[in-house]
């Protein structure tokens, strides 16, 4: 089509994920048009959570320490019954040790994509706004887009990809044809943004257990700001749109059973919680991302994250494959590691959310008089603190299970092929400092024995830099080896493989065997 506009991706929506996989595309140096049929970014709060390996993908591109430092690093979690502290637990420093950002932040959705929209403006690419997807076709070699622009015209766009980030009622996957199956739960929740004055401080999550639910203020940035999560009974007749603000403020008011004045209501809306996933994240040349491609309970704050994640393990693949790095085979893998993600994070959000809002007699007995009591306790103990932050900030992901996973040997180390690489200090700066690169990453423990330096030189720097490590002793108990030992990375810093067996010809054989290539990365030696 002599008209048409070319590129390599098109991406179908510009929320966090859309805006996301843009951002790593500008890493990558992937040609990219990314349209949305909004007029600009979200001027709303909602998603609000942002963990830990959220922040770590924020590094990469340099935004982490300006997240952090407009958002509010949630300190305490109080549960309260009857205007009482029935319990509390800090929760500033729960994830000390695993992540430089032992923590979860408080940054409203809306902040984040001003983050990475200024991200993608400073690299000289924007969003086609008021831009919407009309159809779509693809071939063996092409996907053919019609979109409809801003001043109503028709433009075609051929891509080689297709990506739609276009959220729970996504288009893309409409036109696909995919299933979105799952269920949803019946009764009407609410969310508000305001200004609360009440006798408690500022710096902690307070949950207010009331009869058959719990009402839930987030502390936002700005003074006496919080995020106020509820439900209505299941007896509420209402629909979602015909709920006034006022009978959700007599709601809260009589859960939270406390003398409190709220003022300044800057949004609020009500919802029915649905909780499901697609078939597939893949149909030939077109991919979803993020709620597109599964929605669940707001429990833990999992939504925006998971979909930043999407984005995360997807650009470096299609990245590789438009730049003849790996087979198309790879794509397998982004459907196979996040659709299992997908289903796993559904049945832990719907456990969480039946026992927060669930009405049976032994779960309100559990929630109710149980756990208030035994929540700081537990995580007091080390193995619940570490794995209650692996779960929540998602850090605990791992595709050990999965192709790319080369687990040949690696049941003698603590840490895995297709585990994210542990967090630990080196000189007193983070590992991570150095895996900033969009490129595979050999990393070389060495026990101050051997001499691996000329690995190096044998290594195509395009595609995998070197770092020589000293095994210290933090070092080797994390992988759980007194040896020196090899790990690979993926550009996405989960291992590929990890040996005991320092050799080239390993990877080498990694990048042909797994990746795809007809030739990995490795020179040859003359003999």
């Amino acid at each position: 089509m002599e008209n048409a506009l070319r590129t390599e991706v098109i991406i179908v929506g510009a929320g966090p994920t859309g805006l996301s996989l843009a951002c790593q595309f500008l890493r990558y140096g992937v040609d990219f048009v990314i349209i949305d049929k909004k007029d600009t970014i979200t001027p709303y709060s909602k998603a609000l959570g942002v963990h830990a390996r959220t922040l770590e993908i924020y590094e990469q591109i340099g935004i982490a320490e300006k997240a952090v430092a407009q958002g509010q690093i949630a300190g305490k979690a109080r549960v309260l019954e009857g205007g009482r502290i029935r319990g509390e637990v800090d929760l500033s420093t729960v994830g000390r040790g695993l992540s430089p950002y032992p923590y979860m932040l408080v940054l409203e959705q809306s902040r984040n994509e001003r983050l990475l929209y200024d991200y993608l403006l400073a690299h000289g690419k924007d969003v086609l706004w008021q831009t919407e997807l009309q159809s779509f076709l693809q071939d063996e070699t092409l996907v053919t887009v019609q979109i409809k622009t801003a001043n109503n015209n028709t433009q075609t766009i051929e891509a080689k990809y297709l990506v739609g980030c276009d959220g729970a009622k996504s288009p893309v996957r409409h036109l696909l044809g995919l299933k979105f199956e799952g269920s949803t739960f019946e009764r009407i929740f609410y969310v508000a943004d305001a200004r609360v004055d009440w006798k408690f401080s500022h710096d902690a999550l307070h949950v207010c257990l009331a009869k058959h639910s719990v009402v839930a203020f987030f502390p936002m940035p700005g003074e006496n700001r919080y995020r106020i999560v509820g439900a209505f009974p299941e007896e509420f007749s209402k629909d979602e749109g015909e709920v006034l603000y006022e009978e959700i403020e007599a709601r809260i008011k009589d859960e939270a059973d406390l003398d409190l004045d709220i003022s300044e209501v800057n949004w609020f809306s009500t919802y029915k919680v649905h909780s499901r996933h697609v078939e597939s994240f893949r149909r030939g040349r077109c991919f979803l991302a993020g709620d597109s491609a599964h929605v669940h309970t707001p429990a833990g704050g999992q939504g925006m994250n998971t979909g930043i994640q999407d984005s995360y393990n997807l650009a470096w693949k299609m990245a590789y494959v438009l730049q003849g790095k790996a087979d198309e085979k790879i794509f397998d893998t982004y459907n196979t590691e996040r659709l299992e993600n997908a289903k796993n994070l559904l049945q832990t959000t719907d456990r969480m959310f039946n026992f927060l809002a669930g009405d049976a007699w032994l779960t309100n007995l559990i929630r109710d008089h149980i756990f208030p009591r035994v929540m700081g306790a537990a995580l007091s103990i080390e193995a619940v603190r570490i794995e209650f932050f692996r779960r929540l900030s998602q850090i605990g992901i791992n595709y050990r299970n999965h192709s790319l996973s080369r687990q040949t040997g690696d049941e003698k180390f603590n840490v895995r092929a297709g585990d994210r690489l542990p967090y630990f200090l080196m000189d007193g700066e983070s590992i991570y400092d150095r895996l900033r690169e969009p490129k595979f990453h050999l990393l070389v423990f060495t026990d101050g024995e051997s001499d691996f330096s000329d690995i190096a030189g044998r290594l195509d720097p395009e595609t995998v830099d070197f770092h020589l490590i000293p095994l210290y002793p933090q070092v080797a108990e994390i992988f759980g080896s007194e040896n020196a030992l090899m790990v690979l990375l993926r550009p996405d810093n989960y291992l590929g493989l990890i040996s005991a067996e320092i050799s080239p010809e390993r990877v080498d054989a990694y990048f042909r065997e797994v990746i795809g290539l007809t030739r990995g990365p490795v020179a040859r030696t003359g003999n």
